[in-house]
């Protein structure tokens, strides 16, 4: 099976295409390289994998560009993607001609290729907006929900779609794009609505990817801004459990075709940003904190019910998100540019 991975350099794209280069398949990264640090991840790709795969440099705004990449392939797996909430309020034009656009440009490869290859696009939480009817207790270090079936599963496929910020709404509308390409044209193609993916390879920003960005700050005995209060709950799915989601719902795409599953560590493997400062502060000395203003679209409680997911591809995560934390600390500390010979350290209270 030859496939297909747009974004291919980035985080889950890098790691999506070692387990199957790993398993001997034949793949293709479309990538345009743009994203600060995923030049280290084709360099890595290389070193382990020599050139056993092909890389084609180029944006998936250009429709010719996308053609020419999906034209002989069984499978694409569609991770490019424009990802920050704040880009998008500076220039949605941008994010909507990558998200959107880029999207259709693929959808419309794989419709008129001759193989009719399936797809499996990697979408947002995002599309359920800023989930302001759900009431929630304040605690100590997180928020959590009144309602008991909310605490006990969180936020199923059933949430009606919200979309909120030009990201959202980007986001959003490539989602619908996929299912209703499997509706009206019989395009083999599912949904994953994401919730937070971490692990190796992340070069966290403070714009995307936090928990990856928080231990960077740490280790670099730099501050950290959180933007609220800190108190936002997210589920943390560990990269190697999403490839393994991922790579299941390839194998069974004929019978998921067309319908759209929330992925994420779920209930059981949640965090608020205050506890991940905790948690750092038990791997090394405690970071310092500054506090800012609520950022536009933040959801102060999202965790994946994931029982859809876990029904259809007899799947569950597999790494605990402490341990996960502690892996994918150590793996940021091996790189050289994150180590740091300060050594004080405050911790702050908002």
């Amino acid at each position: 099976m030859t496939v297909l991975v747009t974004g291919g350099a980035g985080f889950i794209g890098a790691n999506v295409a070692h387990r199957l280069l790993q398993d001997g398949e034949d793949v293709r990264i479309l990538d345009d390289l743009s994203r600060a640090g995923v030049e280290r991840n084709v360099a890595w790709l290389r070193e382990v994998h020599g050139k056993s795969f092909e890389l084609v440099v180029g944006d998936v705004r250009d429709a010719a560009t996308v053609g020419r990449a999906v034209e002989d392939v069984d499978h694409v797996f569609h991770f490019a993607a424009q990802v920050a909430v704040t880009t998008s309020l500076t220039d949605p034009h941008l994010d909507f001609s990558v998200n959107g656009l880029g999207a259709l440009n693929v959808l419309e490869s794989v419709r008129r290729s001759r193989r009719r290859p399936s797809i499996l696009y990697t979408s947002t939480n995002k599309v359920y907006g800023a989930l302001d009817d759900i009431s929630l207790e304040s605690q100590r270090t997180r928020y959590a929900p009144i309602d008991r079936d909310v605490a006990a599963r969180g936020i199923s496929e059933q949430r009606p779609l919200e979309f909120h910020s030009p990201y959202g709404c980007s986001k959003g509308t490539a989602d619908q794009y996929v299912l209703d390409y499997a509706r009206s044209f019989g395009v083999r193609a599912a949904v994953f609505r994401m919730s937070c993916i971490y692990g190796p390879r992340q070069f966290g920003t403070e714009d995307q990817g936090w928990v990856a960005h928080f231990l960077i700050r740490a280790l670099r005995g730099e501050s950290i801004t959180i933007y609220g209060d800190g108190k936002q709950v997210r589920d943390l799915l560990f990269v190697d459990d999403l490839v393994d989601a991922l790579l299941r719902a390839r194998s069974r795409i004929d019978s998921i075709s067309g319908r759209a599953f929330n992925v994420g560590g779920g209930p059981s493997n949640t965090l608020s940003l205050l506890e991940l400062c905790e948690r750092i502060g038990r791997l090394t000395r405690p970071p310092r904190l500054a506090f800012e203003g609520w950022r536009q679209a933040d959801q102060r409680y999202y965790v994946s019910n994931t029982n859809a997911l876990v029904s259809a591809l007899d799947w569950r995560p597999t790494v605990d998100v402490h341990d996960g934390i502690g892996r994918l600390f150590e793996w940021l500390a091996e790189q050289p540019e994150n180590r740091s010979p300060r050594a004080t350290y405050v911790q702050a209270s908002p």
